[in-house]
């Protein structure tokens, strides 16, 4: 064997080693491509129910909201009527009211004016800024107010 032929040989064993390694590759490749398309496939059956189900759901969620606006709306509207209606009321009937216990407040303190000699009953507890006093202690305030007055 000549140095030509064993070059040959050589580049041919080389040629035939990268080709077997380029088909192993070129097979992977093929094989990843293969999963892949049958991952898309696979996403693609289960995302187009998901989908449907999703715009079903947007669907419903929208009529729910639309049938909540038409009750907020319904509310306000009464809300509105109560105003106007308790504002008519105490219109009409608030002045007279307020009338006729003043006529009531009068009558009594013109009564009682006239009867000096029967004494006013005392009541049992005395309202100060939001407070009770007690009768003990509103005794002591008027003995020491009663005290002021001497001086």
């Amino acid at each position: 064997m000549s140095g030509g032929e064993v070059a040959g040989i050589l580049v041919a064993v080389f040629w035939a080693i990268l080709v077997s390694f380029l088909a192993v590759a070129l097979a992977r490749v093929a094989q990843t491509l293969k999963a892949t398309t049958k991952l898309v496939a696979d996403v693609t059956d289960q995302a187009v129910p998901l989908l449907a189900d999703a715009s079903a759901a947007v669907r419903s969620a929208q009529t729910q909201i639309d049938r909540v606006d038409a009750i907020a709306t319904d509310v306000q509207e009464v809300t509105s009527n109560a105003s106007a209606l308790s504002t008519t009321v105490a219109s009409t009937f608030g002045g007279p009211l307020v009338k006729v216990a003043a006529f009531g407040y009068g009558v009594r303190r013109a009564l009682g004016a006239r009867r000096e000699d029967v004494p006013a009953k005392e009541s049992r507890r005395t309202v100060i800024v939001g407070r009770t006093v007690p009768a003990s202690r509103r005794e002591k305030r008027k003995d020491r107010e009663n005290r002021g007055k001497r001086d």
